[in-house]
């Protein structure tokens, strides 16, 4: 079997007694469709769909418009986050009227105007389901707005980067569904989640647009396999292999502020700023000693390595 560190480096060829449908030396099955995670971490969820003809959407220059005609709409008013805003830092908005009092919405007839055209918008549509949400033109048609602060991961990502940007929003930053959401999660998920061994994995069983990356809940996430740090046998190593991946992961945050500016999608485009690329190299360390408690190796040549030992653990959970 061939590897390729590179798009374009010189193949590593190894013996294998058998190759799955991946391509990895591991059993042969194919990794199946899961509601919630094999392992014992948040669930994720996608962002909430709007299906509002975009009448509830403003972009920065309609957001100050409005505000300025009707100032009474700022607390309706909630930073929309896309995959596009999150990566390239653009600024976009949405109108949050779920829970407006119908005294709150008189004063606001721009606002009203705008539900009103999100109710003919679905009045209009096709889908049953839809047409049934004109009644409530105040809200988005599938609501998954996280309660408390949550990892981002855009479901479309560059496969030329080598990590998908990642990052921490709070619960009133509307996500939208072209994104993910971990909600309730810490430094330690964000760590694992960004790190060459997660990667490893997505690239292997994510699907595709184009060449890149397509990332789903139900196939990539649900079915990783993250590092077993909950064995009372090694709950003193677990816990230092803890807090090193929490170190090493807020060290990544640290480098990206250390570039004024630069949007995610800058600084994960290749070539990546040293400094991020380095605190990057020291939190995939630290997530490969954690996975090391398992069995896994300290150091790993390839991501057909990573793989295969990812694919052992998977068949563990699942019993396969």
């Amino acid at each position: 079997m061939a590897d390729y560190p590179t798009v374009d480096g010189e193949p590593m060829l190894s013996r294998v007694s058998c190759i799955n449908p991946y391509l990895v030396e591991a059993g042969n099955f194919v990794v199946a469709s899961r509601r919630t995670p094999l392992s014992n971490v948040p669930e994720a969820m996608y962002g909430s769909k709007p299906a509002d003809g975009g009448h509830l959407l403003l972009s920065d220059d309609e957001k100050i418009a409005l505000l300025a005609l009707e100032p009474g709409a700022r607390k309706f008013v909630r930073p929309l986050i896309s995959a596009d805003e999150f990566l390239n830092g653009k600024l976009r908005w949405c109108l949050w009227v779920k829970d407006a009092k119908t005294t709150e919405l008189r004063a606001l007839p721009l606002v009203r105007a705008r539900m009103t055209k999100v109710a003919q918008f679905r009045k209009a549509s096709s889908k049953a389901q839809t047409r049934d949400l004109a009644d409530f033109p105040g809200s988005f048609a599938e609501l998954r707005q996280p309660t408390a602060s949550y990892i981002v991961i855009p479901r479309h990502s560059s496969e030329a980067r080598f990590y998908i940007p990642l990052g921490f929003c709070k619960a009133t930053e509307i996500l939208s569904d072209s994104c993910t959401s971990v909600p309730n999660a810490t430094l330690f998920h964000f760590g694992v989640l960004m790190s060459a061994m997660h990667m490893a994995w997505v690239r292997t069983v994510c699907g595709r647009i184009k060449s890149d990356y397509r990332y789903s809940n139900n196939i990539v996430y649900n079915n990783f396999p993250w590092p077993d740090l909950d064995k009372k046998s090694l709950l003193a190593q677990a816990m230092q292999a803890r807090a090193a991946i929490e170190i090493a992961a807020q060290a990544v945050l640290d480098a990206r502020e250390t570039e004024s500016g630069a949007t995610l999608a800058n600084l994960y485009n290749q070539p990546m700023p040293e400094k991020l690329l380095r605190a990057h190299r020291k939190l995939d360390t630290a997530v490969d000693i954690a996975y090391a408690l398992g069995g896994g190796k300290k150091t790993w040549k390839t991501d057909a390595e990573r793989v295969a030992y990812l694919f052992k653990l998977y068949e563990g959970l699942t019993s396969l």
